[in-house]
């Protein structure tokens, strides 16, 4: 039997969420499990997966457009189920009527002209009166006049144009009906941008020439700069602005900036620093990954010794809340993973109980989805700590940002051979820096600074871990 699929709420206090793609669509068949669409939420993208078998019947919803939580978003029916009259289905499921404001935006996604809004058709004529000089301007609105002026756009196009600057009156709309979508911003984004240079140009030319009228006074007073006086209008333009090119910022973008300012802001940082030997520690890698199907990396270790030195410390396993400091029973702890769409954390969960190789595995298949766009948003919330390794690619030493409600995150660098004293004797020695820094409300100094102790003796002592 048909019934609704509303947008579902992905995250804690979301009241909407952008409906990034469809995986299946109209007229398609699935199956129980099967993931019927993708959601983009200020962190990932997150499936919407089949509670049944069924078939699509109708989307109401196009791609990219913003929607509240609990909005319909599609019609599904059982297996096999076909509707002769779509119109009389939707309103009998209450999806076709008019008393939502975000729904007569929408009634335009079909690309069937007659399954829109009936007052786009008697207006048609008034457009095409009007749209000579629109077009000389670039920036075409066939379909804005239909509804008492409104403009047809997706919300989500609205919000980009609007954090661009651009009025969406001066977009043209390439989807049905003249319907403004997120591609026509973006594009009017990048041909904004490179417009600039051009107009100050051809203005500044004519100012130039409009000068020439002095140069008689320069001839009779200075002979010797009249041969001087066309170079001026020959001479290009002064550039006083490089090239650039804007890119809107992402849902994603704008959480981490916004997440970031706020642990600055919020959180008292303080910061210690250790140099470790990893000798041990590398030869312990070598020998687990010698013929191994899963192979361990130096994070994976430095993830275990994190959650092992919780274990000696729990006073560090902690995060502030207003009301009290929260203690966790498991180690928890994030891992930081650069994809394209931005800096994510998943969360590997109760790291204390895995095995080396079983830890490699999760945080290898956290990894990979993140970059995918595919974690699921519990995989994104939770833990007291996050790690960050940038000595892939060279980096010695750095200081992070603890990624909230966390109460520490350890900056991890290069494993670098350096000269170090041993026994009185100066030899070359694998050494690698961490910066640990740690929010001051729910941990004291002496605290971190008994924690970063357990941890160094972990790593520079990697049997330990395993125990």
């Amino acid at each position: 039997m048909a019934h609704v699929l509303r947008m579902p709420g992905v995250a804690a206090n979301d009241t909407e969420a952008v409906l990034a793609e469809w995986i299946v669509q109209v007229g398609a068949d699935f199956a129980g499990s099967d993931v019927l669409a993708t959601v983009e939420t200020d962190k990932a993208a997150v499936d919407i997966e089949a509670d049944d078998a069924g078939v699509v019947l109708h989307t109401l919803v196009p791609p990219g457009a913003q929607v509240e939580i609990g909005s319909p978003i599609a019609v599904l029916g059982a297996p096999g189920e076909q509707v002769d009259d779509l119109d009389a289905l939707l309103a009998e499921l209450g999806v076709a009527e008019a008393t939502d404001p975000v729904v007569p935006e929408r009634r335009d996604v079909p690309t069937d002209p007659e399954s829109g809004a009936p007052l786009a058709e008697p207006s048609a004529p008034a457009v095409e009166e009007r749209a000579p000089t629109v077009v000389e301007e670039g920036a075409p609105a066939p379909v804005s006049k239909p509804n008492n002026g409104r403009i047809f756009a997706s919300p989500l196009a609205r919000k980009i144009a609007k954090d661009a600057g651009i009025p969406v009156e001066e977009i043209h709309g390439s989807g049905p009906r003249g319907r403004i979508l997120r591609r026509d911003v973006d594009a009017a984004v990048a041909a904004r941008a490179d417009q600039p240079t051009t107009p100050l140009v051809e203005q500044r030319a004519p100012a130039s020439v409009a000068e020439t009228p002095t140069t008689p006074l320069v001839e009779q007073r200075a002979p010797a700069s009249v041969a001087e006086t066309p170079a001026p209008t020959k001479q290009p333009p002064p550039t006083t602005e490089a090239a650039y090119t804007d890119t809107p910022h992402s849902r994603m973008r704008r959480a981490v900036a916004n997440r970031l300012q706020e642990s600055k802001r919020e959180a008292p940082h303080f910061y210690l620093r250790a140099s470790l030997r990893v000798d041990k520690l590398i030869a312990l890698r070598a020998e687990l990954n010698d013929g191994a199907t899963t192979r361990v990396s130096l994070n994976d270790l430095v993830v275990k010794a994190v959650a092992a030195a919780h274990e000696r410390v729990p006073e560090m396993n902690v995060v502030w809340t207003a009301e009290a400091t929260r203690a966790f029973s498991t180690s928890d702890i994030a891992v930081a993973v650069a994809t394209d769409r931005g800096l994510l954390t998943p969360v590997v969960r109760d790291v204390g109980s895995l095995s080396v190789t079983a830890l490699a595995a999760r945080v290898a298949d956290l990894a990979a989805r993140a970059r995918e766009g595919k974690l699921k948003q519990d995989e994104l919330e939770g833990g007291s700590m996050s790690v960050t390794n940038l000595g892939m690619y060279g980096v010695e030493e750095f200081a992070a940002i603890i990624n909230p409600p966390h109460a520490a995150i350890l900056a991890v660098g290069a494993a670098r051979e350096e000269a170090v004293v041993e026994d009185g004797q100066l030899v070359v020695g694998q050494v690698m820096r961490v910066t640990l820094s740690v929010d001051h409300r729910p941990v004291d100094g002496v605290v971190a600074a008994k924690w970063l102790a357990a941890f160094s003796d972990l790593v520079e002592h990697p049997l330990r871990i395993l125990a």
